[in-house]
């Protein structure tokens, strides 16, 4: 018995070192050690031997036993080892290799138009500052001056999450009273995030897509500051002098509010226009200067302080610089669509 037991410790040892993967150390092992295994099978027969036998046998077949599942998780680290060197050597990929600039890769337009929107308000100094997607109840309404019983929660159909009093953001207004909290004055802050809506879905709407928002505070801020900022941005982004107009406008959070359109720069006002249909004016977005209640939810002292916001959905700005017809798109996974841009 003893010498059967040695011999078979020594041809597993050797033929374990030949085991080239891991399938096939593990089974050899369960044709060694597993229920009908060679060892287990040589064992079965100790409880047949003598009282002195079984002492000596029993005690050289649980270290013959010991030793081969120790070599058998050696070759299983040895062979992991060797897959993860071969890997490396194969299919290593070095994030820090400056991007490609092969032209199949493609941005997505609304990060092409966020970028191109971020690169001109960091030349004027604003800091970015990336919305929250789950806000609560106070941030998302009762700070922008919109309290439980207002009219405006109603236009905003809300995603509430159970248990918890939390929403996820239907504005990325709801980072106003945090940044105001939080830095010094003057505030000079872009706000970009995605925000969730219970909308109907269809080629203009949708109940997840993007929004953008600045808001400056310091004194003496008025309209002029706001209209320059954002005739600004729009001729950076269409790389032509845009002009804008400012129409009177009903928001809880600004006091006045105002809307905004800017000229249409797809055609000349007189040949037919599918963007602004011949009126030559391309309604955009909400504006204002910062409603008095804001600013003192937000310890913010009205009198000494004036500030502006507005904001706008980068999916339609994204839709009227590149003339997509359906919001759908941005996020259908149509690589065609998305090779356009």
């Amino acid at each position: 018995m003893q010498q059967k037991l040695n011999s078979l410790k020594l041809d597993v040892l050797e033929k374990i070192k030949s085991l080239k993967t891991e399938s096939e150390v593990i089974d050899y092992r369960n044709a060694i050690v597993g229920k009908n295994g060679s060892l287990t099978e040589i064992l079965k027969w100790i409880k047949d031997l003598s009282v002195e036998e079984k002492q000596t046998i029993g005690k050289l077949s649980n270290d013959i036993k010991v030793a081969i599942l120790e070599a058998f998780e050696m070759r299983l680290k040895e062979i992991k080892k060797i897959e993860v060197e071969a890997k490396l050597a194969n299919e290593f990929f070095d994030v820090t290799t400056p991007a490609s600039s092969d032209t199949k890769i493609h941005l997505h337009p609304i990060t092409a138009v966020l970028r191109q929107v971020e690169d001109t308000f960091k030349r004027m100094g604003f800091d970015i500052f990336e919305s929250n997607e789950v806000t609560t109840e106070f941030f998302n309404f009762d700070s922008l001056n919109i309290p439980a019983t207002h009219p405006a929660r109603d236009m905003q159909d809300t995603f509430w999450l159970e248990w918890m009093g939390n929403v996820l953001a239907t504005q990325t207004s709801s980072m106003q009273n945090i940044i105001m909290k939080s830095q010094k004055l003057p505030i000079k802050a872009l706000i970009p995030g995605r925000v969730f809506r219970n909308e109907d879905i269809d080629a203009t709407h949708e109940n997840t897509f993007y929004q953008v928002e600045w808001m400056v505070i310091d004194k003496n801020i008025s309209l002029a500051n706001l209209k320059y900022t954002i005739k600004t941005m729009l001729s950076d982004l269409f790389g032509k002098e845009v002009e804008i107009r400012l129409r009177p406008g009903y928001f809880p959070f600004v006091e006045p509010g105002v809307e905004v359109d800017f000229s249409c720069t797809f055609c000349d006002g007189k040949s037919p226009c599918r963007v602004c249909k011949w009126s030559s004016w391309i309604e955009f977005m909400w504006a204002g200067l910062i409603h008095p209640n804001v600013l003192t939810n937000a310890w913010i002292d009205p009198e000494i302080y004036s500030g502006f916001a507005f904001g706008f959905g980068l999916n339609r700005l994204a839709m009227i610089k590149y003339n997509i017809p359906d919001i759908r798109y941005f996020q259908h996974p149509n690589l065609s669509f998305l090779k356009q841009f």
